[in-house]
C-alpha cells in the first residue's frame, strides 16, 4: 500500500477514448448519432407497445422493459462522454463518479436478468404453447419484472460500496470515458483483491446464472424447432427468437470479456473499445434488431404512424 501518497479525492478526470484532438470531432458525431438512434429507437418501441393493444403480450412487455433499460444504460455514460469530446468538461466529481458507477452496474446487472427471462418467455411460447397464457400471466410478468429490477440494483450496491471504500492516490485520471470498476481499481493504492473476488463471484454468479438459463432455454427451443416437420413452420418458430438470440450473443459476449477475468489481464485500451460496444453500440442496435425482424411490431408501428399523420 502506498499510504504515504494517499489523498482525499474530490474529482476525477475522464481521459476518454482518445487524446488525439483531430479524432474528437468525428468521434463526437458518430456517438451523437448513435445516442440519438438509441433514444429515438427505444422510445419508439416503448410508446408503440404502450399504445397498441395487440402488443400487450409478455414478449413485448419484457421488450419494453429492455428498451427502457437501454435508455437508462446509454444515458448514464454517453452524455458525459459527448461533453468530454467537445472539450466542455472532462472532470467528474467523486460523488458523480460513484453515482455513475452505481447506475451503470445496476443497468448492466438488470439487463443480464431481463435477457434471460426473455429467453424463458420464448421457451414457454415454443415448447409449451398450450400452457403459455397460464404460465406467463400478466401479474406473474409484473412480479418478475419488479424482482429483476430490484435484484439488479441491489447487486450494484455491493460493487459500489466496495469501490467507494478504496483510497485513490496514484492518479486522478481515469483512463476511460466513464467510471467503471476496472479503471477505478487501477487507481487504488490499496489492495483490490476483495473487489476482484466480489466481481468474479457476485457479478459472475449473476451473469453466469442468467447465461445458463438462456442457454438451457435455447437448447430446448432448438430441439423443439427441429422436431417441426415443415420448413415454413421451422422458419416461423425460429424467427420469433432470432432477434433475442442476436442481442444475447452480443451482450453476454462483450460483458464476459470485460468482467470475467482477473484484473491483472486488463488492457484498458482494449477494454475501452469493448465498453463502447456494449455501452453505446448495443443500446442503439437493439431497437433495429428487434423491429426489423418482427412483423407484428412493424404492423403496429405503421398503424401508429398512420394515426399520427391523420391527426394533423
Amino acid at each position: 500500500m502506498e499510504s504515504g501518497n494517499e489523498t482525499t479525492v474530490k474529482d476525477f478526470i475522464l481521459l476518454g477514448l482518445s487524446q488525439d484532438k483531430q479524432l474528437k470531432g468525428p468521434l463526437f458525431l458518430v456517438f451523437f448519432v448513435m445516442y440519438l438512434t438509441s433514444l429515438l429507437g427505444n422510445l419508439t418501441i416503448i410508446l408503440t407497445i404502450w399504445m397498441d393493444i395487440h402488443l400487450q403480450t409478455p414478449m413485448f412487455f419484457f421488450l419494453s422493459n429492455l428498451s427502457f433499460l437501454d435508455l437508462c444504460y446509454s444515458s448514464v455514460t454517453v452524455p458525459k462522454m459527448l461533453f468530454s469530446l467537445l472539450g466542455l468538461s472532462t472532470s467528474i466529481s467523486y460523488a458523480g463518479c460513484i453515482t455513475q458507477l452505481y447506475f451503470y452496474v445496476s443497468c448492466c446487472s438488470t439487463e443480464c436478468l431481463i435477457l434471460s427471462v426473455m429467453g424463458y418467455d420464448r421457451y414457454v411460447a415454443i415448447c409449451s404453447p398450450l400452457h403459455y397464457s397460464s404460465i406467463m400471466r400478466r401479474n406473474v410478468c409484473l412480479r418478475m419484472a419488479v424482482l429483476l429490477w430490484i435484484t439488479g440494483f441491489l447487486t450494484s450496491v455491493i460493487h459500489t460500496i466496495l469501490t467507494a471504500r478504496l483510497p485513490f492516490c496514484r492518479s486522478h485520471g481515469i483512463n476511460h470515458f466513464f467510471c467503471d470498476i476496472p479503471p477505478l481499481l487501477k487507481l487504488s493504492c490499496s489492495s483490490t483483491f476483495i473487489n476482484e473476488v466480489v466481481v468474479l463471484t457476485v457479478g459472475g454468479s449473476l451473469g453466469l446464472s442468467s447465461f445458463l438459463l438462456t442457454l438451457v432455454s435455447y437448447i430446448h427451443i432448438i430441439s423443439s424447432i427441429l422436431q417441426i416437420r415443415s420448413a415454413a413452420g421451422r422458419r416461423k418458430a425460429f424467427s420469433t427468437c432470432a432477434s433475442h438470440l442476436t442481442v444475447v450473443t452480443l451482450f453476454f459476449g462483450s460483458i464476459s470479456f470485460m468482467y470475467m477475468r482477473p484484473a491483472s489481464s486488463y488492457s484498458l485500451k482494449q477494454d475501452r473499445v469493448v465498453s463502447v460496444f456494449y455501452a453505446v453500440v448495443t443500446p442503439a442496435l437493439n431497437p433495429i434488431i428487434y423491429t426489423l425482424r418482427n412483423k407484428e411490431f412493424k404492423r403496429a408501428l405503421k398503424k401508429a404512424a398512420s394515426r399520427s399523420i391523420a391527426s394533423y
